[in-house]
């Protein structure tokens, strides 16, 4: 069965990505309960204050099962800048362009809606993550240790000039 990438959300999309993220970032950098927890609450509050026209939510899916996702907050986009948040892939579907087509995806909506700026949260080590911003133009602007995760990383904020 062919991928498809779905706009909005769709049932069990809060559940779904809560998993992907709380999964990987266990097993790759020993993340637990607080940040899956994060993860799956804040996700709830952005789709439950959604508005279409000011935020995007994509998920892709492969034969009718989420495998990634990403996120625009647009709630202050026109002050702070447009939020890109919780963007992950399954493994499965790493390194196969996917990440490429989200990322686009929420490129495109923030262009659309003349936000002239996009954020997003992160940490040191994320190599192809990182590789992935820096094509779509992102810059490093900010990073300091912290624990805004529940674990001690480098934080790092990167952000995009549209």
């Amino acid at each position: 069965m062919g991928e498809v990438i779905l706009k909005g959300y769709i049932p069990g999309a809060i559940g779904r990505m809560a998993e992907l993220h709380g999964t990987y970032y266990h097993r790759n950098w020993g993340f637990g309960l607080f940040f899956e927890a994060k993860v799956a609450t804040e996700l709830s509050e952005f789709l439950s204050r959604y508005e279409e026209s000011r935020d995007g939510f994509w998920t892709l899916s492969l034969n009718h099962q989420i495998q990634g996702g990403i996120a625009i907050d647009g709630i202050k986009a026109m002050t702070d800048g447009a939020h890109l948040r919780w963007f992950i892939l399954s493994p499965e579907t790493q390194g196969r362009g996917f990440g490429n087509r989200l990322m686009d995806q929420a490129i495109s909506f923030c262009k659309k809606n003349n936000y002239k700026r996009v954020y997003l949260h992160t940490f040191e080590g994320l190599h192809p993550a990182r590789h992935l911003y820096e094509k779509f133009c992102f810059k490093l602007t900010h990073q300091t240790e912290g624990t805004q995760w529940g674990t001690k990383v480098i934080e790092q904020k990167f952000e995009l000039n549209l």
